[in-house]
C-alpha cells in the first residue's frame, strides 16, 4: 500500500505530468496541417476524424504520414520527456494525458480523433517492445483487410497480452488494458459500420461521419 506521506508529496507531480501530457497530445495536428495546405477543415472531409486516415482522404499522402508521426510522436515525446525528467511514475501519467489529450481535446469541445497512433508513439517510448509488436499487428491486419478501424481495434487489443509477455510488466499491461477499452469504445461507430460491412477502406473517399 502506498505511503500517504510519499503520494501527497508525489501528487502534484503525477498530475502536473498528466496535464503537460494532456495539453501536448490534444494538439490536433491533422487539422493544423490540412488548413495550412489550403485543404479547408478536416472534419467536414470523409469521416470527419481527424486523424492520419481522414487526412488521407484529401488526397495528400504526404500530409497523411506527416500527420502519423506528429501524432505519434507527441505521445512518445510526452512520455520520454516526463520520464527522463521525473520517472516512470510520472512518464506514466504523461501516457495517459496524451492520449486522452488527443481523444478529447479541449480545443475542439471534447471532441477529438481515435487515439491510435498517439497510443501505438506512447507504447513505442514507454516499451519499445510492446509498442513494436502492436505496430506489426496493426499493420499485418491492415495490409489483409485494408481497414484501418480494424487494425486499429485488434493493435489496442493486443497490447496488454504483448505487456504481459514480452515486457512481463503488471501496471503496464493494466495501462494498455485502460487504454485499449477507451480506444474501442471511441470505436464504436466503426464497429458497428464493420459489422454490417459498411466501413470504408484505408484510401476510400466518403465514409460516413462519425
Amino acid at each position: 500500500m502506498p505511503d500517504p506521506i510519499s503520494w501527497s508529496l508525489s501528487g502534484p507531480y503525477l498530475l502536473a505530468g498528466f496535464l503537460a501530457g494532456y495539453l501536448l497530445g490534444s494538439i490536433p495536428f491533422g487539422i493544423v496541417l490540412t488548413r495550412l495546405f489550403g485543404h479547408g477543415d478536416l472534419r467536414k472531409i470523409g469521416s470527419g476524424n481527424i486523424g492520419a486516415t481522414n487526412v488521407l482522404r484529401t488526397g495528400r499522402k504526404d500530409l497523411a504520414a506527416a500527420t502519423l508521426l506528429l501524432d505519434a510522436g507527441k505521445g512518445a515525446v510526452a512520455v520520454l520527456v516526463a520520464g527522463w525528467l521525473y520517472g516512470p511514475d510520472i512518464a506514466l501519467m504523461a501516457a495517459y494525458g496524451s492520449i486522452l489529450g488527443h481523444l478529447f481535446p479541449i480545443w475542439l469541445k471534447f471532441r477529438g480523433g481515435k487515439g491510435v497512433a498517439t497510443t501505438l508513439g506512447v507504447h513505442i517510448a514507454i516499451a519499445w517492445p510492446m509498442g513494436l509488436a502492436c505496430c506489426a499487428v496493426w499493420l499485418a491486419t491492415a495490409a489483409a483487410t485494408r481497414f484501418s478501424s480494424l487494425a486499429a481495434l485488434l493493435a489496442m487489443a493486443s497490447a496488454p497480452v504483448w505487456a504481459w509477455y514480452l515486457v512481463e510488466d503488471v501496471q503496464l499491461t493494466q495501462f494498455a488494458a485502460v487504454i485499449a477499452v477507451v480506444v474501442w469504445l471511441k470505436h464504436h461507430e466503426n464497429i458497428r459500420r464493420l459489422l454490417k460491412g459498411e466501413e470504408s477502406k484505408i484510401g476510400q473517399k466518403g465514409e460516413p461521419k462519425t
